[in-house]
C-alpha cells in the first residue's frame, strides 16, 4: 500500500481539463519553440500548487520547498519558478527554460544546470515499532525532516488501517541545510490517534551519509519512552 501525504490530497497527477476550467492561467513560452499554460492555486488545506495546462488534461503539482523562487513537483516533473522565468523537467530527463509571455527565453551557448535540477533531493524511508500491538484505523503518522533546528519538510499520513512498516518520502532542498561540513538532514516520527500520542521517536535518524541520502529506518519507542516534537 503506498500512502500519499493528506496536504497533498486530493488531487490526481492527471485530471480531465474540464475539471479546472475555472482557474486563470498564464502563458509560457519554452527555449524549444512550445508554449505551457500555467495556473496557480491552493489545496483545501490553503498549500500552494501549480497546474500545468496541455491538450486535453492537466497536471497538478503541489509546492513542495525551496531555497528560492517556487518549486512544485509530482513524483518526477518538476516546476521551478523565479520572477518571470520557469523551468520544467518532464520526468523523462527533459529540461525545457520558459519564460512569461510570447517570447522564448535566449539561452547561452552551454547552459549550467539550473538550481532546481540538482539542489532538490529525495529522502525516504520506513516507520516501524517492535511492539506487537496493532495501530487503531484513524492512526495519523507525522514525519519531520530537519537540518540542524531547521524544519525542511512536514508530511502527515492518514494510515486508515495500515500497519507498519509505513513508507514515507519526501522532497527537500539540499541549499536549506546549509554549508557547514556537518550540514545534513535527520528524521524524526509520531504516530497519533484521537489526539493522543502512541509512538514516537526518542531522537531523530540520520537521513544522509556522505552529504547523500539513504534509506532512513525510523524505529519508534511507545508514549512513555519517546521524546515529543
Amino acid at each position: 500500500m503506498k500512502l500519499r501525504p493528506l496536504l497533498a490530497l486530493p488531487f490526481a497527477l492527471l485530471m480531465p481539463l474540464c475539471a479546472l476550467a475555472g482557474d486563470e492561467r498564464v502563458a509560457y513560452t519554452c527555449d524549444n519553440g512550445s508554449r505551457i499554460d500555467i495556473s496557480f492555486s491552493a489545496d483545501i488545506s490553503g498549500r500552494p500548487q501549480a497546474t500545468l495546462h496541455f491538450a486535453d488534461e492537466a497536471v497538478l503539482l503541489p509546492q513542495v520547498p525551496a531555497a528560492s523562487g517556487a518549486l512544485y513537483r509530482n513524483g518526477d516533473i518538476r516546476l521551478h519558478t523565479k520572477g518571470d522565468d520557469a523551468i520544467f523537467e518532464d520526468g523523462k530527463g527533459n529540461l525545457r527554460r520558459c519564460a512569461r509571455g510570447a517570447v522564448a527565453p535566449v539561452m547561452p551557448q552551454a547552459a549550467p544546470q539550473p538550481a532546481a535540477s540538482s539542489s532538490f533531493i529525495d529522502i525516504a524511508g520506513n516507520v516501524s515499532y517492535v511492539a506487537r500491538i496493532a495501530l487503531p484505523t484513524n492512526a495519523i503518522l507525522k514525519i519531520r525532516i530537519q537540518s540542524g533546528q531547521r524544519t525542511l519538510a512536514d508530511q502527515r499520513y492518514e494510515l486508515n488501517g495500515a500497519q507498519v512498516p509505513i513508507p514515507f518520502s519526501a522532497t527537500v532542498d539540499r541549499d536549506l541545510m546549509g554549508r557547514k561540513a556537518k550540514a545534513g538532514a535527520s528524521v524524526s516520527a509520531r504516530i497519533e490517534a484521537s489526539g493522543k500520542l502512541l509512538f514516537a521517536t526518542a531522537k531523530p535518524f540520520p537521513a544522509m551519509k556522505n552529504g547523500q541520502p539513504i534509506t532512513v529506518d525510523v524505529v519508534l519507542k511507545p508514549a512513555s519512552h519517546a521524546s515529543a516534537h
